[in-house]
């Protein structure tokens, strides 16, 4: 993974979870970064296994719906434990 390519994994995984704290509220920018990164992973995993298609065109828009998908069920995982 190049730099660009790092960058625009972070970029996405901070606006995931900025759109995750604004459903949920909450959170601050480790927060932010933390939940959406780790919910790209999540969110991947999620809708691959329940077979859903987002059917939306643009690619980074989908990365992003499906990453704050996942930062969503990893914040409300998170209160569930702490």
């Amino acid at each position: 993974m190049d730099g660009k390519s790092l960058a625009i994994f972070l970029g996405i995984g901070l606006v995931a979870g900025f759109l995750a704290s604004l459903i949920l509220g909450g959170g601050g920018l480790l927060t932010y970064l933390l939940s959406g990164v780790i919910g790209s992973f999540v969110g991947g995993y999620v809708l691959g296994a329940a077979g859903i298609k987002l059917g939306i065109k643009n690619p980074l828009a989908a990365q992003i719906i499906t990453s704050t998908i996942g930062a969503i069920i990893v914040l409300i995982v998170a209160r569930i434990i702490a």
